[in-house]
């Protein structure tokens, strides 16, 4: 009799020795490396390219910039659709990759290819290229007031968005619910013929003053430091002092000298409430391994420790927390274990011996802790998928732990053996318990395709 089953019934110090390691390993990968999340991720393959050009009409984003990186990239290999959007200010490019080819090659080659482009407006910014991530909500903070004071309730928003951005461990937040500021501008057409202005030329002297410059970067021991002149314009008070016309006797004329320039909130309906009361929302996200129960009881505690400071008639609340989902089927996945566990004791305590009933009941922990230490080297997540995948294999564990427990129970009866009963009917199962779990693993596998 030899074989692996049959060296470590042989060699029991070892048989423990990997048991033990293989449960402190799973016991560190759940509490410190595993993420937590409630639906897995799914690589996209798709490459995003955008191109800041403050001030530009989309036609000039087109010809100058869109037109101009599609020629450079479309001939690479791997390369199956483009989409392109011009909108002022700027232009995005997604770029869908072929399955089968490496996308952060792909990602190296595109970027490598945009970085070289000639002949682009001096006044684009540097071209960013990045994998598209998908983001995953977790936690929505609201915040609630009373009255209709929009612009309060926009500014504490947003002193709520940038204080939780700043939290340890969250990277992703965006605000919504409120309407988007915005600025007016109300020029006379007498005016304009006064000064032989059109709105176009206006126009143009706005872009041209109120924009940020671009300086390049400068390479430093610590990093690269990018290099940029600030000069965007945001209050009404900043638009009025730009220069819109210079006379031949060295007068300026200002925007604010020939324009009503004043602020406000867009003219758009939007109407935002929660339990009846003017609201704004903050969705917290979550990116890459970041886990989805850490980040929100960060933004929980945080909310408990803000709301007493807020202005009296604001609120702080949280709503969609998608975490209690995740904390919901881990329970579930526990319980099952533990219910498990104590059903396989009892059973081969009952009708077989207590020693066999103890040993055969911690392969179920075992198992899962080993399966968890795998996980993070397979790229695989703890969410309602996987944990679905545990629930469903614990019948199997259960059925399989009786199984061999009996059969051994049956050789050390007929043999008075207990090494050579546990060799014998570990063995003699060790072929059918296999490929009953492959049987299950072939009837799941369809879902890889998916």
């Amino acid at each position: 009799m030899h074989g692996a089953i049959a060296w470590f019934v042989r060699n029991p110090v070892a048989a423990n020795i990997l048991m033990l390691t293989i449960a402190l390993f799973g016991i560190y990968t759940l509490w410190n490396k595993i993420p937590l999340e409630v639906f897995p991720e799914f690589e996209r393959n798709v490459v995003n390219i955008s191109v800041p050009y403050p001030g530009a009409t989309p036609a000039e984003v087109e010809q100058g910039i869109i037109l101009r990186i599609e020629d450079a990239i479309n001939d690479l290999p791997g390369i199956d659709r483009i989409y392109a959007d011009a909108s002022e200010g700027g232009a995005a490019l997604r770029v869908e990759v072929r399955d089968g080819f490496d996308v952060t090659k792909v990602l190296n080659e595109i970027k490598t290819r945009v970085d070289g482009v000639n002949g682009l407006p001096d006044d684009a910014e540097r071209a960013v290229v990045e994998q598209l991530v998908r983001i995953r909500d977790v936690i929505t903070v609201v915040v609630a007031m009373d009255g209709n004071d929009e612009a309060l309730l926009r500014q504490t928003a947003e002193m709520i968005r940038d204080e939780l951005r700043n939290l340890p461990g969250i990277t992703q937040v965006a605000m919504g619910g409120v309407r988007p500021w915005e600025m007016n501008i109300i020029i006379p057409r007498t005016v304009l013929e006064q000064y032989g202005l059109t709105l176009d030329s206006i126009a143009a002297a706005i872009r041209a003053s109120s924009r940020d410059i671009p300086g390049g970067s400068i390479k430093t021991g610590s990093g690269e430091i990018l290099v940029r002149a600030l000069g965007q314009a945001y209050r009404k008070d900043e638009f009025a002092n730009i220069t819109v016309l210079s006379q031949a006797n060295g007068t300026r004329i200002r925007l604010g000298d020939i324009a009503r320039v004043s602020d406000g909130f867009s003219e758009d309906p939007l109407y935002s409430r929660f339990d009846n009361r003017a609201a704004a929302f903050i969705n917290v996200s979550r990116v890459g391994d970041q886990n989805a129960i850490e980040l929100a009881d960060t933004v929980k505690q945080y909310i408990i420790e803000r709301t007493d400071t807020l202005p009296a008639g604001i609120e702080l609340s949280y709503w969609r927390d998608s975490s209690k989902t995740v904390v919901a089927r881990l329970n579930t996945l526990l319980n099952s274990a533990v219910q498990g566990g104590v059903l396989v004791f009892c059973l081969l305590a009952l009708f077989l011996r207590p020693s066999i009933a103890v040993w055969v009941g911690l392969s179920i922990p075992i198992s899962f802790l080993g399966a968890l230490w795998l996980m993070p080297e397979l790229g695989v997540t703890l969410n309602i998928m996987s944990m679905f995948a545990f629930i469903l294999v614990l019948g199997i564990v259960v059925d399989d732990a009786i199984v061999t427990g009996e059969n051994i129970y049956t050789h050390m009866r007929r043999h008075n053996d207990p090494v050579r009963a546990a060799i014998e009917g570990a063995q003699e199962v060790a072929v059918p318990v296999t490929f009953g779990v492959l049987t299950t693993v072939a009837a799941f596998m369809p879902l890889l395709l998916l």
